[in-house]
């Protein structure tokens, strides 16, 4: 994925969240493959600290519309944070992850699909009846083990940590990545 697409999601994304403050940022919205649908998901942060992070993992509306509703969504409507508020905002960073095509993973039993798991690449996708949660590639970061990682994602999910049936599910998929403060190549 181009670079300079991060030069253009993170405005709009931070301009979406300043608009609901009464305050414009400019952000270029006319580049035509904003138009085309694509899934995303908006992540704040303070000092390092999760502060909103909601996104969408299947492509059903435009890029732009997509990077505007998750970032608001993000910073008014994640149900674990109170909304962000206006002196909040200049604190707060903004990354916007740009997610592949969901692939469906084949395995035998969790051993098999922990195998299979590429650290630090796949964002994964946990379902078992209505039980359903996904982490981001970049949770890696804090949950590097496999087995820890998938533990979290069945807990998200509203599992006990060592749940397991047939029937589960598992999709994967990668995303390209931009956050403000950090350099692009």
């Amino acid at each position: 994925m181009r670079t300079e697409y991060g030069q253009i999601l993170l405005p709009i994304a931070r301009s979406a969240i300043a608009e609901k403050f009464g305050q414009i940022i400019p952000a270029n919205e006319d580049d035509s493959w904003l138009q085309e649908h694509r899934a995303c998901f908006v992540t704040l942060t303070q000092r390092g600290q999760l502060r909103g992070c909601i996104g969408t993992l299947e492509a059903h509306r435009s890029l732009l519309f997509d990077v505007k509703a998750n970032a608001q969504a993000a910073a008014f409507h994640d149900p674990r944070f109170p909304p962000l508020t206006k002196a909040e905002l200049d604190a707060t960073e903004v990354e916007v992850s740009l997610l592949s095509v969901m692939q469906d993973m084949t395995f035998l039993n969790e051993q098999d699909a922990l195998a299979q798991l590429r650290p630090e690449v796949d964002g994964v996708l946990f379902e078992y009846g209505h039980y359903r949660s996904t982490f981001l590639p970049q949770v890696w970061e804090q949950l590097p083990d496999p087995t820890e990682f998938m533990a979290h994602l069945k807990h998200k999910a509203g599992l006990s940590p060592g749940f397991w049936a047939e029937g589960v599910r598992l999709s994967r998929y990668t995303v390209s990545k931009w956050k403000e403060g950090v350099p692009t190549e």
